[in-house]
Parts: structure tokens; sequence; C-alpha cells
């Protein structure tokens, strides 16, 4: 019997007395805060579309791209918010805990935003 035998595009080894399929997954990435909670909102509310990427094998790949985008959004977001309220480097200097207390405000708005652009979609 041969080691090794091809069917179908898969490659099969030869164990004991049975083929087994010599299978590799796709490249897995690191997913951050909003792939993670991408995740969690397709499995309770996108089940369809959940079993549809996992069964792909395109559901890392996705959840990844989400948490990029999302994590650039913010970041975009973050400063023009500051900008509009006018929060500045100037108030840091002469009030840092009312910068803080604003920057906070801004950074839970911006990701208010992305959540609900990006990730709950």
């Amino acid at each position: 019997m041969k080691k090794y035998i091809e069917q179908n595009g898969i490659i099969y080894e030869l164990r004991g007395e049975q083929y087994y399929p010599l299978l590799d997954l796709p490249e897995q990435k690191e997913i951050g805060k909003y792939g993670r909670l991408h995740l969690e909102y397709l499995k309770e509310h996108r089940k369809g579309r959940y079993t549809n990427l996992l069964s792909e094998g395109v559901l890392n790949q996705r959840l990844y791209e989400i948490d990029v985008e999302a994590k650039a959004m913010v970041e975009c977001i973050i400063p023009r918010l500051a900008a509009e309220r006018g929060i500045d480097e100037n108030l840091k200097a002469h009030d840092m805990l009312r910068w803080v207390s604003e920057m906070n405000n801004i950074k839970t708005s911006a990701e208010e935003i992305v959540l609900r652009e990006v990730v709950y979609v």
C-alpha cells in the first residue's frame, strides 16, 4: 500500500490500515477586543452568518479585519472629537483632571460609534 494518496485535491496518509486526511488550517491571527465583541455578536444574533464564516474557514480572518478596522476608526475619531470640543495640550497643562475626564469621555464616545458602525453590523 502507498504511504500517501491524493483524492479530490486532498492528500491522505496511511496510518496503520487507514488513510487519514492531511488538513491544514488557515493561519490564525491574533484577535483583539473588537474582533471578540463581533464574534459574540455573531454567535448571539447572526448564527447563520457565523456558521457560514466558520465552515468556509474565514471566520478568524474576518474577525481580524474587523478588529483592525475598528481600532483605526477609534484612533481617527478621537482627535476629531477632541478638536471639536476644544480639548488640547493647553487644557492638559492647566487642568489635568479635566483633560483626563474629557479624553475618557471622548474615547467612550468614539468606541460607541465604532461598535454601532463596525462591530454590531
